[in-house]
């Protein structure tokens, strides 16, 4: 399988397990009061404040690939809201933004022309 393909497959999977955990999760507790129970635990605060580091860095990436600001804040909110789910979703759009014989390194760098989504 060549690293385009392995990739789809990997951030597919993300985007399916963070769904069903998500959905799982949601069915047996509010959100809320999850988020309740984590800020009440020393490590709860750190590993949200890891996660969400986790997520500025990867966003830093998409500040950068984006050219419009519509584009930046729409990706920023949807990272900061959906976490892996939306980050997964980015890596797969910007597969499918690849011409079929592009490797997949590719996608790190900002490619011309710019789409204006």
């Amino acid at each position: 399988m060549n690293s385009k393909k392995t990739l789809i497959v990997i951030f597919s999977l993300v985007i399916i397990s963070m769904l069903a955990v998500t959905t799982w999760a949601s069915t047996y507790e509010d959100v809320f009061k999850g988020a309740a129970k984590i800020f009440n635990e020393p490590w709860g605060v750190a590993t949200f404040a890891d996660t969400y580091f986790a997520f500025l860095t990867f966003y830093i990436w998409v500040f950068y690939k984006q050219t419009s600001i519509l584009s930046k804040l729409t990706w920023l909110l949807l990272i900061l809201s959906l976490g892996n789910i939306a980050m997964a979703a980015y890596v797969l759009w910007q597969l499918y933004l690849l011409p079929a014989n592009a490797p997949a390194h590719q996608i790190l760098l900002r490619s011309r022309p710019q789409s204006k989504i």
